[in-house]
């Protein structure tokens, strides 16, 4: 209903009134750290000063808000947070000792803690707050002089935003959005391939700045929202293909104990890369691909055997019960396997079969069993396809 109404009413979204994106398990979380924190960052302040001492910042719980409830917020991190608060008490220490506690002071002290923000990259808002204590706060607040600065607002500041971090470390799967990477496994200059097309790191800090004002939001968090905005929508498109329907199914396969001779028999007859390795039950243990022979042929360049002479070396079974090299296919697979169900959508493919090195996956049932294999170029006839099928000319786009 509130979503609805809000949907509905101009007045409403002019206002600002804000539209919900966080469930109530995360709400719930929030305020709980919130709590935790300032009482943790209150009870220490109070163990150690005393309670006739100004040992709580009441700016601290609009620092709170901002570390719990919006921790991806360039406001919400850890050098704003301290470096704002602490500078902020600086000057409005320096404009109470300078003019004394009047209106206008107030208005300066908070102005100006805002312009000594900006230069040192830590605008904080409830910094504008602590200036104005200084100014305002009354005797207590007063006798402290610049100390104020540093106990309590800087300790204060410190030790709650240690306890944002160890809350949502131990609450979260990460501390904070981290810059999307994708790392190029060829190690040349060259961007990785879902980063060539499209919109830039450096587009979105183009973007950004173009706004010439300051936005509560930093270009890796602004990345990840579009990435994920743009895999919904790829979702919608194309999600109603499934692994299942472009994988094949007729599958030659090998088990731990192949001899490699005949391994790589079956990589030549077939024309293939790679072979899924199986147990008794076909559930999948590791893969063997041509690369694993090669890096188990011992290319060493002061070896001066051919390639070839190499290769058949490491094919060839050492007589007796011992040996110093591989001579079964578990001995050389790449184990263990990255696999997808078979009910995953192919758009779930295209990173792991563009950015991260993989050329071919094995399809698992419900029961984890091998039930066919996806290559990259089954990939792209899929993709190929819906779109060619999605567009209203019958051509691809």
């Amino acid at each position: 209903m509130m979503k609805s109404l809000l949907e509905n009413n101009r007045w409403l979204l002019w206002l600002g009134f804000q539209r919900q994106t966080v469930d109530a398990r995360e709400r719930a979380r929030d305020v709980t750290g919130a709590v935790l924190g300032l009482l943790l960052t209150g009870g220490l302040s109070w163990w150690a000063w005393g309670a006739e001492s100004v040992w709580l910042g009441a700016p601290m719980g609009a620092s709170a808000v901002l570390l719990f409830a919006v921790p991806s917020s360039p406001l919400a991190q850890p050098w704003p947070v301290v470096m704002g608060n602490f500078m902020a008490a600086l000057v409005g220490v320096l404009v109470y000792r300078s003019l004394g506690a009047t209106p206008l002071s107030a208005a300066l002290a908070g102005g100006l803690a805002l312009a000594l923000m900006f230069p040192m990259r830590c605008v904080h808002p409830p910094g504008g707050a602590v200036a104005i204590t200084a100014v305002v706060g009354g005797t207590a607040v007063h006798a402290l002089g610049f100390g104020f600065a540093l106990a309590p607002i800087a300790v204060n500041s410190a030790v709650l935003v240690a306890c944002a971090l160890l809350w949502r470390r131990l609450t979260h799967n990460h501390v904070a959005p981290h810059p999307v990477v994708h790392a190029n496994r060829h190690r040349t200059s060259d961007a990785a391939p879902q980063d060539r097309i499209g919109m830039t790191t450096a587009d979105l800090d183009a973007a950004l700045r173009s706004f010439n004002e300051l936005l509560d939001i930093d270009s890796e968090s602004l990345e990840q929202v579009l990435r994920q905005a743009q895999g919904l929508a790829w979702q919608r498109q194309f999600g109603s293909v499934r692994c299942a329907d472009i994988m094949s199914r007729d599958l030659v396969t090998v088990e731990f104990a192949t001899p490699l001779q005949e391994a790589w028999t079956l990589l030549h007859r077939h024309r293939i890369r790679v072979l899924p390795v199986v147990d008794r039950a076909r559930r999948v243990v590791g893969v063997v691909t041509l690369v694993d022979f090669l890096k188990h042929a011992h290319l060493d360049p002061r070896d001066h055997l051919s390639l070839g002479q190499r290769v058949r070396r490491l094919l060839a079974p050492t007589p007796g019960d011992h040996s110093d090299k591989a001579e079964v296919v578990g001995q050389i697979m790449t184990s263990p396997a990255h696999t997808v169900a078979e009910l995953d959508s192919v758009v779930d493919l295209v990173p792991m079969l563009s950015d991260s090195g993989m050329h071919h996956l094995p399809v698992v049932d419900a029961e984890r069993r091998l039930s066919g294999i996806v290559t990259q170029s089954d990939l792209v006839a899929a993709l190929y396809r819906a779109q060619s099928a999605a567009s209203p000319s019958g051509n691809s786009v």
